[in-house]
């Protein structure tokens, strides 16, 4: 018996061929609708939006007209079924905000706020005239809102917020402060979160609008 090994010299390597814009081919399970959304989502982002960058993070400005322009491409609260809303499914939505981040995270944040924290609350929770009052005029751009959580000493702690809310007649009265609020400086509805007294301390959600007694708003500069 012979001690030597022969071994056979191995061939190329063929390695399997990837997309690395889509490395785990997810495209492939798209609905057609889903990819029209996605290609009108990247147009508007590159056509309405890009070119505007620039010019908002240097001056720290934010275009307002934007929103506007989102709400008549049917980009916000794009998952809720009527009340001017574009009823789209919920990965119809992710590639929607996938697009716009691909330009600016700054306002993909505000999309995001607007259509999850704001729209979709008050669509699930609210009452049909909440709906009716708030939501066509949020689809639009008309009205921006912000999401009122984060206080100056509890952020992700909810139950360490200080707001409270107290029953008095026609309403609550809210005392407290918040903190980091994307798109509070310009919004017209606030979904705040607050513990109510009248709930037995459990926190509940609030809406607000611009021009209630005692509501102020301010920026911070360089965030």
């Amino acid at each position: 018996m012979s001690d030597t090994a022969h071994l056979s010299s191995p061939g190329p390597t063929r390695w399997p061929s990837m997309d690395w814009q889509d490395p785990l081919l997810l495209d492939g399970l798209l609905s057609e609708e889903e990819r029209l959304v996605q290609s009108s989502a990247r147009t508007f982002a590159q056509s309405a939006l890009m070119p505007r960058i620039l010019d908002a993070n240097r001056h720290e400005r934010f275009d307002r007209a934007i929103m506007n322009e989102m709400g008549a491409a049917g980009l916000l609260g794009s998952t809720i079924e009527g009340y001017g809303c574009a009823g789209v499914s919920p990965v119809a939505y992710g590639l929607i905000a996938r697009e716009v981040e691909r330009v600016d995270s700054g306002y993909r944040s505000a999309m995001s706020v607007q259509s999850s924290l704001v729209m979709y609350p008050i669509w699930a929770y609210g009452t049909e005239e909440q709906r009716e009052k708030w939501l066509p005029k949020l689809a639009t751009g008309d009205y921006v809102g912000c999401f009122g959580l984060t206080e100056p000493d509890a952020g992700s702690d909810p139950a360490s917020m200080k707001t409270r809310a107290k029953a008095v007649d026609g309403g609550y009265r809210l005392n407290g402060a918040k903190m980091w609020i994307t798109n509070s400086p310009i919004a017209d509805l606030c979904v705040v979160w607050a513990k109510s007294d009248a709930h037995g301390g459990k926190i509940k959600g609030f809406v607000l609008e611009r021009g209630m007694e005692g509501f102020q708003r301010r920026k911070l500069k360089g965030k």
